[in-house]
């Protein structure tokens, strides 16, 4: 014990002089090196699952002590969203914290952390040309005009970002914002607003067919290609769901993973600032569609849970999941209580309602050069109309400044530890032997669920991929005159019990064992 806990304190301080060392969002290279340094851990297993088409590891690392895959165990995803930085480096330094500072914890739960599940597009953030990408290196027709990555983003003003372009034209529908005239929103045409521009990513109309970037040059897009609500046909999403080398090894591994009772996702999905909602209609479907009711009782706790550790105040934030998705996938069709955030929400300025016009002030406020001033360039598909480009620089809005990130890391651990707490856990109470006579022993115990948490989603209660509590007396089918050798139990509540009895014959001791991987297993011995 002493030598692991020297071992964890050594690594958390090369890892922490590294990390803070560093003034904006890692490498993949430097992301490689920190998970190196992590699986020398004694507590550590790191694997990679497959290589990316753009030859990229996907990494897992297992972490606990101990029969791993035989505790109850929270998987937390980062880089779901290539573009989303953040959320590597969430992952990442949750992994790294726990290792270093909270390693007690794992002899309770297991830890399995997928730090990024979209390398390739990862690599944009550090590219010469920065936009903020979200496929992998698959080349793809995207437009289906049988030339892959044709038509894609074109850097029109050369500042080695991309932005948007706006074409002056009084047949288009986005006007100025009177929020900050930098914004373009909309034209309400109820309120007779007029519209004066057409918007576009920045690209020119390489293929000529009257599109822009509708082909970009990048893959499929990992948050967009599992099989819940798969959109069939969309760009980035692919033609068969899960068909790419990273999704499917993650799912063959998670489906190997029976003790997974919980996801925690960094993404931009969004469940716990504010909890799903509930809808009857949708739950009743053949293919339902809706959170299950007693599962979103249960968002709802962890939502408050989530709220009271981390400090941050979501500002409209109401993305709670979209097609395809792996927020999602992991409650509908894995049936594992799902859990997403952003991990980061621009804060609220006030008077402001628009996003992109509260970063902006917000930004402005603090001296941050966000912006890429309009500016007109000359464009080759539009002769004789102005084109200006500008906007927003990629990334700012969904990644803070890096400095910022380790003090955001540490809630969310709080947060995960906290959640890890809340696990299910079986316990033997209440234990009565009584003699019958004639050698015969009756025995009755309670089985009792301390948690807050049901041993299984409402979701797992209906799933063949979440096993059954399952209770195991060790006594010989001859013994048992009464009672089940081998029970199986669908579920059990929020601290809800069990009465279990038996009539055993002979004498000596028998063990009675109840659980689940998700769940852990309780043992007791009786004394006949």
């Amino acid at each position: 014990m002493k030598k692991h806990l020297l071992t964890g304190l050594m690594l958390g301080s090369l890892i922490w002089s590294d990390v803070f060392a560093q003034s904006d969002y890692p490498t993949l290279s430097q992301v490689n090196q920190r998970l190196q340094k992590l699986g020398s851990n004694a507590s550590v297993e790191l694997k990679s699952l497959t290589k990316t088409e753009g030859g990229k590891d996907i990494w897992v690392l297992k972490v606990g002590t101990g029969a791993k895959d035989q505790k109850p165990a929270i998987a937390v995803v980062g880089g779901v969203e290539g573009f989303h930085v953040l959320s590597v480096e969430l992952a990442l330094q949750f992994a790294e914290k726990l290792v270093a500072e909270n390693a007690a914890v794992l002899d309770k739960t297991t830890f399995y952390i997928f730090p990024n599940m979209s390398p390739d597009a990862y690599e944009q953030y550090h590219a010469a040309l920065k936009y903020e990408r979200r496929g992998n290196a698959v080349p793809m027709d995207h437009d289906r005009d049988g030339t892959p990555g044709d038509n894609g983003y074109s850097d029109l003003n050369s500042d080695g970002m991309i932005t948007w372009m706006r074409v002056e034209d009084p047949m288009g529908d986005w006007t100025v914002s009177k929020e900050d005239e930098r914004i373009l929103v909309k034209a309400d045409r109820s309120k007779g607003e007029a519209g004066k521009y057409r918007v576009f990513k920045e690209s020119k109309d390489d293929d000529k067919d009257g599109k822009f970037a509708e082909d970009l040059k990048e893959g499929i897009a990992f948050n967009k290609s599992l099989t819940y609500k798969f959109p069939v046909f969309e760009p980035l999403a692919g033609d068969i769901a899960v068909s790419q080398k990273e999704s499917r090894a993650m799912l063959d591994y998670l489906f190997e993973q029976w003790n997974i009772f919980a996801f925690v996702t960094f993404s931009p999905a969004n469940n716990l600032s504010a909890p799903l909602k509930y809808n009857a209609g949708d739950a009743k479907k053949r293919v339902v569609t809706s959170i299950l009711e007693k599962d979103q009782a249960i968002n709802a706790m962890v939502s408050d849970l989530y709220n009271k550790t981390v400090s941050q105040k979501a500002f409209q934030q109401t993305n709670q999941g979209t097609d395809g998705d792996f927020f999602q996938w992991a409650y509908f069709h894995f049936a594992r209580l799902s859990f997403s955030t952003p991990g980061y929400w621009t804060p609220e300025f006030k008077g402001k309602t628009n996003a992109e016009a509260n970063y902006l002030a917000w930004a402005d406020s603090l001296g941050w050069n966000s912006f890429v001033p309009w500016t007109e360039v000359k464009h080759p598909d539009f002769p004789n109309q102005k084109v200006e480009v500008g906007g927003v620089k990629p990334f700012v809005m969904v990644n803070p400044a890096y400095e910022k990130v380790g003090e955001i890391a540490k809630e969310h651990t709080d947060f995960i530890l906290k959640l890890a707490e809340m696990q299910p856990k079986l316990e033997f109470h209440n234990l009565k032997t009584e003699s019958l006579g004639n050698g015969l022993t009756r025995v009755t115990v309670d089985l009792f669920n301390n948690s807050p948490l049901p041993t299984h989603s409402e979701m797992g209660a209906r799933s063949r991929w979440l096993r059954k509590v399952r209770i195991d007396m060790d006594a010989t089918a001859e013994k048992i005159v009464s009672g089940d050798k081998i029970k199986l139990v669908d579920s059990m509540g929020a601290f809800e019990k069990t009465t279990l009895s038996w009539i055993i014959r002979g004498t000596g001791t028998v063990t009675i064992k109840a659980g689940a991987a998700h769940t852990g297993f309780a043992t007791q011995t009786v004394k006949l």
